[in-house]
């Protein structure tokens, strides 16, 4: 099992330095290599991982700017610093992709969604993407329960021999208006104990300009600016690391974050015009204890306590109240246990349980208020040698839901497979085969059943069937090529009932569709090289490519029949390049996708056409009294195009960017 939890175990702070990267440490049912990149070689499921390093050469700022480089990967993107974003993964939608923060989900039972332009860079050691889910089988039941993992994991304090307190502080400040400052402290306390506190603001007016097209054949233009684009937010964590031994480890974390946004609208008929504005606020308080009882048992724990607030305010809605004033109350109560029995050395078998309750509140008349109770249980097993990889799991879902007002969605039984294996068939050649099917559903969000404009009591459970087949390659080479990796995999899957999001009004208006069935098909592939030509200077390329056909197959004689679904570009890809000297480190980064189709019809009126964005930047690293420092330019957009991921939502154009970075 490859994973990062296994990871903290070896080396979480207090006076051990980092583990030496150039050796294997070899633990029971784990194995950590030398790079992180071979896991993405090794694993049976396909895995995408992006270091801390690699994120400050991608020119993003937030955690969704770097998601849009993962193969396979569509991000809606509403334009700007306080646009909202989701991430699907191979055309799946978002409410299928899991994201988990230092290894507990993050949820939101009203979208079933979650907006990761929420989460900073800053604080971000590791961001990891798995289709299906990882091949690490001791973890909460709740991450088998989804069709990917978007996995974030934060930085654990390390503490060089003479020090007992860590600083970091960054200021990064650009056009637009940005302004974002950022702190982050790390304390020892004791040979067990160590604590850390980060905290970041940032605002923005997004008012970035913009070419308007008139007319169908675009025969006159303006240069306008966007409007209602501002943004506020902060955010702040704490976390206490108990390092008991190397065998007991406890992590307790308490996050705020709040943010204060306009919605802009639709830049369409000569009218740009928004007045919409979403407040929301989030806490939670996470715990998480693992111990290695024996060489054969380990268990670990997690809890979680979760609140939320939304508030939506249109003033200009033109009904007998003059506005409409929305506010939403989320809260959940999370438990979670696995446990991992090593049968042999090669064979071991987990146990996970989950529970949680789930309940939405609004200030809307005759609102549901809908409670839901969920059980999950996995029981999986994992067998491992030099050639094989294999793996399988079956997950039972029990979900009861009520309402005080009203009827409720439907209680439901499931029972979910899943079976991977890798394959290498050379001794002595990093190549391997492998394979994955998985079964799963995701019910309908508490938007999708009892919203009151959209909501629909009568939606299915979204079905979905994983296939997938693949090869992998990586070489390690002590000269000019220090290594090089590539990975090709072609999927196939089958959704039924499949259930689509839109926006109507604006971003937070949302239409709810059930396409019946749809057939996707697709390939994704990555490469690495890491170059040395000399001692102290590296060059870096990395790419991705992804081919996807997302076919609607409902109704033979439908309309949409056939037809690529909305928003899903049959091609995309992403590609990054760096060289790293004593003196300055330059990046270059690009983006492109094909062309899309904004309903299901795939006509012409109805086309969106391709982009590619490209970035670069330009970083060095120096002392000023004692402090290590890091000053970095990036120019976004370079060709300063103003191209649509939502129509008639313009995204940002040419953009600069500063950033000054101070450790102590």
């Amino acid at each position: 099992m490859m994973s990062i939890i296994a990871l903290q175990s070896l080396s979480l702070f207090a006076q051990q330095q980092k583990a030496d990267t150039t050796r294997a440490y070899s633990i029971p049912e784990v194995t950590i290599s030398e790079r992180f990149h071979t896991r993405e070689v090794r694993s049976a499921m396909p895995l995408q991982v992006l270091t801390h390093a690699e994120l400050k050469g991608l020119n993003v700022l937030q955690v969704s700017d770097a998601v849009k480089h993962f193969a396979g990967v569509t991000v809606k993107d509403y334009g700007g610093i306080g646009g909202l974003k989701t991430v699907s993964l191979r055309s799946l939608g978002a409410e299928h992709t899991a994201v988990g923060y230092d290894g507990i989900a993050v949820s939101d039972c009203q979208t079933g969604q979650i907006d990761i332009s929420r989460f900073s860079l800053d604080n971000i050691d590791l961001l990891s993407l798995s289709n299906g889910q990882t091949d690490n089988i001791f973890q909460p039941a709740r991450f088998f329960a989804s069709a990917g993992i978007l996995n974030i994991q934060t930085l654990t304090p390390q503490f060089k021999k003479d020090k007992s307190t860590n600083t970091t502080a960054s200021f990064k400040t650009g056009s637009w208006g940005l302004v974002n400052p950022s702190f982050r402290i790390e304390q020892k306390m004791g040979k067990q104990w160590a604590a850390s506190f980060n905290s970041e603001w940032m605002s923005a007016d997004g008012h970035y300009p913009y070419t308007q097209h008139y007319g169908n054949a675009n025969d006159s233009t303006s240069a306008e600016k966007r409007k209602n684009t501002e943004v506020k937010t902060f955010r702040a964590e704490t976390e206490l690391f108990g390092n008991f031994s190397s065998t007991e480890q406890w992590r307790l974390k308490a996050y705020y974050y709040q943010s204060s946004r306009g919605l802009p609208g639709a830049t369409t008929l000569y009218y740009d015009y928004a007045s919409q504005h979403l407040w929301d606020k989030n806490a939670f308080v996470q715990s998480r204890y693992k111990k290695e009882l024996n060489e054969q048992w380990a268990l670990q724990t997690s809890a979680k306590w979760n609140w939320s607030y939304q508030r939506y305010l249109d003033p200009d809605y033109k009904g007998s109240t003059g506005k409409t004033e929305n506010s939403y109350y989320q809260q959940e109560y999370y438990a979670s246990a696995s446990v991992l029995y090593r049968m042999l050395q090669n064979l071991s078998f987990s146990l996970s349980t989950d529970g949680s309750i789930n309940t939405l509140n609004a200030n809307l008349n005759n609102f549901a208020q809908p409670t839901r109770y969920s059980w999950l249980t996995v029981v999986a097993g994992k067998y491992v040698n030099e050639w094989l990889t294999a793996s399988a799991s079956l997950l039972a879902t029990a979900v009861n839901e009520q309402t005080k007002t009203g009827a409720s969605g439907d209680n439901h039984r499931k029972l979910n497979p899943d079976i991977s294996a890798s394959i290498k068939p050379f001794i002595n050649e990093e190549f391997r085969i492998r394979m994955f099917y998985k079964n799963i559903f995701r019910l309908p969000s508490f938007n999708d059943l009892y919203y009151g404009e959209t909501g629909n009591k009568d939606l299915l459970p979204e079905k979905t069937t994983q296939y997938n087949i693949g090869i992998t390659y990586s070489k390690e080479v002590n000269t000019f090529l220090s290594y090089f990796s590539t990975t090709i995999d072609a999927y196939y899957n089958k959704v039924s009932n499949k259930i689509i999001a839109t926006p109507t009004k604006n971003i937070f208006v949302w239409s709810m569709v059930n396409l019946g069935k749809v057939d996707i098909k697709g390939i994704d592939a990555t490469a690495r090289v890491n170059l040395q030509p000399w001692e102290k200077i590296g060059l870096n390329f990395s790419g991705s490519y992804t081919y996807l056909r997302a076919l609607d197959v409902t109704e033979p004689s439908g309309k949409t029949y056939k037809n690529q679904i909305a928003y899903t570009p049959r091609t995309s890809g992403s590609g990054q390049a760096s060289i790293e000297t004593p003196w300055i480190n330059l990046s270059y980064s690009f983006l492109f996708s094909g062309k899309r189709y904004v309903l299901g019809q795939n006509l012409t009126e109805n086309r969106l056409e391709g982009y590619s964005d490209h970035s670069v930047s330009a970083s060095r690293e120096f002392k000023i009294r004692g402090i290590n420092t890091l000053l970095s330019l990036e120019v976004l957009n370079l060709a300063n195009k103003n191209y649509e991921i939502v129509r008639n939502f313009p995204m940002p154009g040419r953009s600069a960017r500063i950033t000054i970075k101070m450790v102590y």
